[in-house]
């Protein structure tokens, strides 16, 4: 195991009817709140009255900013941001998933700063202040409710970028698994997806040869993951398998996964930022058309490691030839994708195969961005030829 640092100050509170805590949480950090959330769901299902109640009952003034979309964007954070301003706020509260989540982080670091938001996702400038946030999730997929990144599309360049930095920690966040019932089944499943390829990349780029505790956290909660997605598709109120979604995206990536794994890469990540950025695709579909792609692709310079991939979480029948079995794990992963309902290739994902120089060259910045040397225009093109489909 190499060495590392872990660091999260993120308060997680779980469990049911918990939602009502958020303005206990949140009064230490200000009177005057932006509660931001998406298109409105959260209004539907009842989620914003109790979250506005109880912050009103902790004497919270509430300033209401909606209309977050899936894929979030930077004009939407910079209005925010002068709204924040102008009326003299404090904190933010954010209802939803990652998309919420992100933009809040993008206009908490935006409000102390003089230039511009996007300088930080750019690499100009390092957040060195935020505002606080707290959240309340709705989604589970990203882990933006308890670490320090989040993404944001610029339209103008169609540039889907990261932001980092340690004041972005949400200072506390309600983890409500019921809060989840509602939401689009296919976004759950995305959301699924998502998670598992965040343990994912590390898993299959490390590179420490002793990571034996770290091999089976993210086979465990890849193979809970996996499991509770497959109840929740026939029984989408089901609060066990959605509180092991739940607390299982949070773990995923919350920084623990990556612990004494060495250097490590998003390689995946990086490609699927393009998806997303060109075709406003949900974040974990785009990740489903890439991963098995990016496997094949892939498997031939750390063969073991897929195999035991295959092995462990698709109980493939271990073989003399290490490769074989990772190709059947990848047929068995491209199958539960199918049952799913998930789309396991760029066809399937409605991409135009076509394009794909296209979205290799917009690929190519964020790998130059993210120090990805190996992944050149050549290499992201050939990824997303093998992720394409018959």
């Amino acid at each position: 195991m190499d060495n590392f640092t872990f660091y999260n100050p993120t308060r997680i509170v779980f469990g049911k009817d918990k939602t009502a805590n958020i303005g206990k949480v949140t009064a230490p950090w200000g009177q005057r709140v932006m509660l931001l959330y998406g298109q409105g769901s959260v209004k539907k299902t009842g989620i914003l009255d109790t979250v506005k109640q109880s912050l009103e009952q902790s004497g919270i003034t509430v300033f209401e900013c909606g209309g977050v979309q899936p894929n979030p964007v930077l004009s939407f954070a910079q209005q925010a941001i002068e709204a924040f301003r102008a009326d003299k706020l404090d904190a933010i509260v954010a209802v939803g998933g990652g998309s919420v989540i992100d933009t809040a982080k993008t206009i908490a670091a935006g409000v102390p700063y003089d230039g511009n938001v996007w300088d930080f996702f750019s690499g100009k400038a390092k957040v060195e202040s935020a505002v606080p946030v707290t959240v309340v999730l709705t989604l589970p997929a990203a882990a933006s409710e308890m670490n320090s990144g989040g993404v944001i599309t610029n339209e103008q360049t169609q540039q889907k970028f990261n932001i980092m930095g340690d004041p972005l920690y949400p200072k506390a966040s309600i983890l409500d698994p019921v809060n989840t019932f509602s939401a689009p089944l296919h976004h759950s499943l995305y959301g699924v997806v998502d998670a598992m390829v965040h343990l994912l990349e590390g898993y299959f780029n490390t590179t420490s040869h002793n990571t034996a505790l770290q091999d089976r956290y993210a086979e465990g909660i890849i193979r809970t993951l996996m499991e509770s997605a497959s109840v929740i598709k026939t029984e989408p109120d089901n609060y066990e398998a959605r509180s092991n979604i739940m607390w299982g995206a949070t773990l995923a990536f919350n920084g623990l996964a990556p612990c004494g794994l060495g250097a490590t890469g998003f390689p995946m990540h990086m490609i699927e930022h393009s998806l997303s950025a060109i075709y406003d695709v949900s974040h974990g579909a785009g990740l489903a058309m890439i991963l098995p792609g990016w496997m094949r692709y892939r498997l031939l310079n750390s063969p073991e490691r897929f195999a035991r991939f295959a092995h462990t979480v698709f109980d493939i029948q271990p073989t003399a030839d290490p490769v074989a079995d990772a190709k059947q794990g990848i047929v068995a992963l491209e199958k539960w994708l199918g049952s799913m309902d998930i789309p396991a290739n760029l066809q399937q994902g409605g991409i135009p195969v076509a394009e794909i120089p296209q979205i290799a060259q917009n690929a190519v910045m964020l790998a130059q961005k993210w120090g990805l040397k190996e992944y050149t225009t050549d290499v992201i093109t050939e990824v997303l030829q093998y992720s394409a489909g018959e």
